[in-house]
């Protein structure tokens, strides 16, 4: 497995890590044995870096997490780094409720993931999206106080624009911003990558296959659960879909020149953009895992990423990431 680093300040990584959301929410049912046996075929194949929240599923993903690195063998478990999202309310019945980013809330959300992971210390802590209503220094700053007790090892941030990654560095070493980044979702390349790279900042790039848009697997006549986030995502709508399965094509036929898939060329193309961008992908399974990694031994040349880019250029997606209400919770998407 090749390894990247997590920014300046951070810990050396996998090439890719697994996003384990998939596992508990937002994209229908899925079947526990099989997300932990994946999760478990991705620790034995060197992958150390697992993301997951406090909110995937109210707990539930912690606590599948959790289990698979309790039943993990002791050297993955060993190597196994833990990165958690934190912030976002919700209700019995699943409902989005706001964010909470104050310092105390800070503190009672680790205290609960430690356990639910039964872990003595989580690897990178962020929270999910920024709360309007706290200055991200104290965020930060009780971020940095759960390092100094020993309960975090690095701070990491996600979803925040070039503004707010200055003045959370000025707190305290940041070592990688998790955020999208696709083909077809470039947005952080004008200025939230730049301001990172300036800063010593790694990213996390997650939505690397567009939430399976761009993954070659999704079908225009697929029929989505009702607790599936595509099912009121813009880019899988009507006329966008349509036309953002286009692209797709588009990318398949230079992937089946290379005699690869396009789930790996997608993926490929993040991991080429820079050493300090590990891409995570969002396997439920040990199929779908496998495939992905096989993204490691695509070497994409100059032509390769010419064609690339004339195929799915910079802009070229139709909708936007997330339903409206939602993009307002984007600090990563506000001009300061």
């Amino acid at each position: 497995m090749q390894n990247r680093t997590l920014g300046s300040s951070g810990p050396a990584v996998s090439a890719l890590g697994l996003g384990a959301m998939g596992m508990s929410a937002l994209y229908g049912d899925a079947d526990r044995g099989e997300s932990i046996a994946t999760v478990h075929a991705a620790l034995d194949a060197g992958v150390t870096l697992i993301d997951t929240g406090d909110f995937y599923g109210m707990g539930h993903n912690e606590l599948l997490v959790g289990e698979a690195l309790r039943t993990a063998s002791p050297a993955d478990r060993e190597k196994a780094l833990i990165s958690v999202k934190f912030g976002a309310l919700r209700g019995p019945g699943g409902e989005w409720l706001g964010l909470d980013g104050r310092p105390a809330a800070v503190k009672n959300f680790a205290a609960y993931s430690l356990q639910r992971l039964g872990a003595d210390h989580i690897d990178v802590y962020r929270i999910a999206r920024v709360d309007p209503d706290v200055p991200i220094e104290e965020t930060v700053g009780a971020i940095a106080e759960l390092v100094e007790a020993g309960h975090v090892r690095h701070i990491g941030l996600s979803e925040v624009g070039a503004a707010t990654l200055r003045r959370a560095a000025a707190v305290a070493p940041i070592s990688d911003l998790q955020i999208e980044y696709s083909l077809i979702s470039r947005g952080i390349e004008a200025e939230i990558l730049p301001t990172a790279r300036e800063l010593g900042i790694g990213v996390t790039a997650y939505g690397v296959l567009s939430r399976g848009l761009i993954s070659g697997h999704f079908t225009r006549d697929r029929q989505l659960a009702g607790n599936d986030f595509r099912a009121m995502s813009p880019r899988f709508q009507g006329e966008n879909l349509e036309h953002n399965l286009g692209l797709v094509e588009a990318l398949r036929k230079i992937a089946e020149q290379k005699g690869v898939t396009v789930a790996q060329t997608a993926i490929a193309w993040v991991l080429s953009r820079g050493e300090d961008i590990v891409p995570l992908v969002g396997a439920r399974t040990r199929e779908r895992l496998a495939e992905a990694l096989g993204a490691l031994d695509v070497t994409l040349d100059s032509d390769d990423l010419a064609a690339i880019e004339t195929a799915v250029p910079a802009d070229a997606a139709a909708g936007e990431r997330y339903p409206q209400s939602q993009m307002a919770h984007l600090d990563s998407e506000h001009r300061h």
